[in-house]
């Protein structure tokens, strides 16, 4: 049984965005496809197997689409994807738009728990997955569950070494004669991938998305960031199964006929590597991210030996979370290009300050300068956090940030709940956040209204906190959690990775944000120094682990020595 996406966006709306080109109206696989047609020697992708032309690339998605095909995967079905940055990746995301198949790709690294509870909920009936990649072996793993998902019919193994026992071999779908293969043309405003969000939910949502959304809202994003009509070369150091990773295949390539720079897993100095060699026009990550590279670079200058120059690309695009001014000048010097602030989710909100865009914190304000909304991509209004119908907030006071826009979303899959919770009866995406808009149309973001520790019925920001600590001259990095105490209820705990040798204690940084002006009950309780911040499957800071990791450790006390915590995934 195919599941059932609705979408809440009315119709008129969808059509009208279409109508008037802001839209493409064609099918990601269709699009891509005149893509391959306009120049079809021009480099796809480059990854760690070397170039592939589009043709090439277009050959390869055709064999698969046609092995899938022969398997029974067709339109509306969900198929699973769980693989590396790298071109099967690629593949896989446009073989399944070929067939009308509805992609959900979840990042490698992911446990079988969340694996399966994503393949449930989605009916999916199949899921294409890597054979071995640092130590997981997730197609294993995947055939293992298949007992308890009724809708699974296969799991496909891709990647080198035997495919395990009851898997279809994806090399064996790459063998099919695709010369009768007829694509299909699916409604351009019906689903072509489900993103998932780790949000703040017990489980991770799961958010369905268009073909127009995503060629169309979040392909006129990118467009936005290009300086002339030559195609982009885009580094992705996110994964593409993220829902910052969506902007890879259906954007870069199928709306703008660009060049996808893959790794199959992030290590700055392999980003490093990516950007000498082949010279990226943008970079997309998350500014943990770039906090590494730059800490790689610092030690390229102390070896002793004069460390290579880098290319400037057209932009470095950092999203995922709260991007300070320290870090923001930092890329600004090394790279010697924009730093664009993105401000964005899977849920289907956008907005970010462009290519002359500085990265200024607001005065005296916690909040953060995210940009001028483009309507183009979601346009955004600030409703009244005391109003049950979610009125206009008068101008320029603080607000629920809502959006709404030819990127919006169809639904949550499987999760009535949140639609009702989320969406309003006319498509706005509720997002949780707090900002406003100034008297220039500007956004700002306070914070969260979940994402807060409470002290003693005191709510804390812990992004306002980070951002004071990122400007000590000795943090690296830092990431604020609230932990469980039994007299407080919550006591603010900050993680940090310093910079060189030198020690740091928690009187310091305190004394460092009683100078930067922030009220003493706000000051971190509980200090951990750690070698790295450890990321999610993601990209993102992983929160949880640290938490843990505090819990662990135990009392109010603080670190005194990097801890050792999982590196990025």
């Amino acid at each position: 049984m195919t599941l059932v996406l609705h979408d809440l966006l009315p119709a008129r709306q969808r059509r009208s965005w279409a109508a008037d080109g802001t839209c493409p109206d064609l099918d990601l696989y269709s699009l891509y496809r005149s893509r391959q047609i306009a120049d079809p020697h021009r480099t796809a992708v480059i990854d760690a197997k070397g170039k592939l032309c589009y043709a090439a690339l277009d050959r390869k998605v055709r064999r698969l689409a046609t092995g899938l095909g022969e398997l029974g995967i067709g339109p509306g079905d969900v198929v699973g994807v769980q693989l590396p940055n790298g071109r099967d990746a690629v593949i896989a995301d446009l073989a399944l738009a070929a067939v009308g198949a509805v992609a959900l790709p979840f990042p490698v690294g992911r446990g079988s728990l969340e694996a399966e509870c994503l393949l449930r909920r989605a009916e999916a009936v199949a899921v294409i997955a890597v054979t071995e990649h640092r130590g997981s072996h997730h197609a294993a793993e995947l055939q293992e569950l298949a007992p308890a998902l009724p809708a699974l019919r296969h799991v496909i193994a891709c990647g080198p070494g035997d495919a395990p026992c009851g898997t279809v071999p994806y090399s064996a779908l790459l063998r099919t004669d695709p010369a009768a293969f007829t694509p299909a043309r699916p409604d351009p405003d019906g689903p072509a991938r489900i993103l998932v969000s780790s949000g703040s939910e017990s489980e991770p949502k799961m958010v369905a998305y268009s073909h127009n959304a995503l060629a169309g809202g979040r392909g006129n994003f990118l467009g936005s960031l290009l300086l002339d009509d030559a195609p982009p070369r885009c580094l992705f150091l996110v994964p593409l199964a993220s829902a910052f990773g969506s902007n890879g295949t259906s954007v870069t390539l199928a709306r703008h006929g660009g060049t996808l720079v893959l790794l199959d897993h992030f290590t700055p100095e392999g980003a490093l590597a990516a950007v000498r060699k082949h010279e990226p026009t943008h970079v997309l990550g998350v500014p943990t991210m770039v906090r590494m590279i730059l800490e790689s670079l610092d030690k390229e200058g102390r070896s002793g030996t004069e460390p290579a120059g880098l290319p400037s690309p057209a932009a470095l695009v950092l999203g995922g979370s709260v991007l300070d001014e320290t870090t923001a000048a930092g890329a600004r010097r090394a790279f010697g290009a924009p730093v664009v602030n993105l401000y964005g989710s899977a849920d289907g909100v956008n907005c970010h300050t462009g290519l002359d865009g500085e990265v200024p914190e607001t005065a005296g304000s916690p909040a953060v300068v995210a940009g001028r909304p483009d309507p183009r991509v979601a346009d955004i209004k600030i409703a009244d956090i005391d109003s049950k119908d979610l009125t206009e907030a008068p101008g320029g006071s603080v607000g629920e940030i809502i959006a709404r826009g030819p990127m919006t979303p169809m639904c949550y899959v499987g999760a009535p709940d949140l639609d009702a919770r989320y969406r309003t009866p006319d498509g706005w995406v509720r997002t949780g956040d707090l900002g406003f808009l100034d008297d220039d149309g500007i956004l700002h973001v306070v914070g969260r209204l979940k994402d807060v520790v409470i002290r003693g019925g005191a709510n804390i920001s812990p992004a306002e906190v980070e951002r004071e600590l990122s400007s000590h001259p000795l943090v690296r990095d830092v990431a604020c959690v609230g932990v469980p105490d039994d007299l407080m209820g919550e006591r603010l705990a900050a993680c940090v990775v310093t910079r060189g040798d030198d020690a740091l204690g928690l009187e310091a940084l305190c004394r460092h944000l009683t100078r930067r002006g922030l009220e003493r009950r706000k000051h971190p309780e509980r200090l951990l120094l750690v070698q790295e911040l450890p990321l999610t499957p993601a990209g993102k800071t992983d929160r949880a682990a640290l938490r843990d990791r505090l819990m662990k450790l135990g009392g109010p006390r603080e670190g005194t020595a990097p801890v050792p915590v999982a590196g990025p995934a």
